[in-house]
């Protein structure tokens, strides 16, 4: 049940990332990449709610927290999970875990993109 839950809320979260970033998108009229961003700041307010309503006060099944939180949020932005560690680490009292973590996440995961952008180049004029 755990896996469907999940690969259905997936399936849900991808959807809705695509079509809201979209929308948002071709409304905007800036550079500044606001679909996403939106998207992320959505998904991040809503791990948020989710959070208390399904870990927290338990106030529906695991199924549930597997489909919205996993599923659902996971896909529909990374973010939000990331947003949610983060979050965890502060409440702890891991505050400078916290900081590195944020700032490590962000910094090495656009290396990240700039490295994989620089290999498939190299690869594929060769």
């Amino acid at each position: 049940m755990e896996w469907l839950a999940v690969a259905l809320g997936g399936a849900l979260g991808a959807v809705l990332r695509h079509a809201l970033a979209a929308m948002i998108t071709a409304e905007s009229k800036t550079e500044f990449p606001l679909g996403i961003f939106t998207v992320n700041v959505v998904g991040s307010l809503l791990m948020g709610v989710f959070y208390v309503v399904l870990v927290q006060r338990q106030m529906l099944g695991d199924p549930w927290r597997d489909f919205a939180l996993v599923g659902l949020l996971g896909a529909f932005t990374t973010f939000s999970t990331f947003s949610m560690q983060a979050y965890e680490l502060i409440t702890n009292g891991r505050w400078v875990m916290a900081l590195g973590y944020v700032l490590a996440s962000v910094l090495v995961c656009l290396l990240a993109v700039f490295v994989g952008v620089f290999l498939s180049r190299q690869l594929i004029n060769h």
